[in-house]
């Protein structure tokens, strides 16, 4: 393989960490007062998920989020952090990268009508299978020197 500037590891660990500022930025723009004390974030989704086409994305939303819509505003924001952590840091990198690709699929299902989400959540789960495949923890990551997934 052929590249500039930077070898082929390296372009991956840079897709990588982009990745995980992608996330972090995710994190960082949400109203977290909102989310946490007003429960915004998960009354959007819920308005999402009842006008939803698809009944399985009703009735799953209605079991699994909405009668815990707090536990699941902290899950789901402290999931970005964490996904965003792990991917710039390179921690626990191949974990990360599958939940970060499920809850992009997850978005994606959510927000089947949103445009413009749905090309974000297509991308980030596009870069999270590439580096996952691509095993983008060999480099620039706290998973290369401590041994782990090797």
């Amino acid at each position: 393989m052929q590249t500039i500037w930077l070898g082929g590891a390296e372009w991956l660990a840079v897709l990588r960490i982009g990745l995980g500022l992608w996330w972090l930025e995710s994190w960082r723009h949400k109203d977290k007062k909102g989310w946490f004390e007003r429960g915004t974030g998960i009354a959007w989704a819920a308005g999402v998920a009842e006008k939803h086409r698809w009944a399985a994305v009703r009735t799953g939303f209605g079991r699994i989020v909405a009668p815990r819509p707090r536990a699941m505003a902290y899950v789901v924001v402290y999931a970005e952090l964490a996904l965003g952590l792990g991917l710039v840091f390179g921690l626990l990198t191949p974990v990360a990268l599958v939940a970060g690709l499920l809850l992009n699929l997850l978005y994606l299902v959510l927000m089947i009508h949103d445009w413009a989400e749905q090309g974000q959540n297509a991308m980030m789960a596009l870069i999270s299978l590439v580096a996952l495949f691509a095993m983008a923890w060999q480099t620039w990551s706290l998973d290369a020197q401590i041994g782990l997934f090797t």
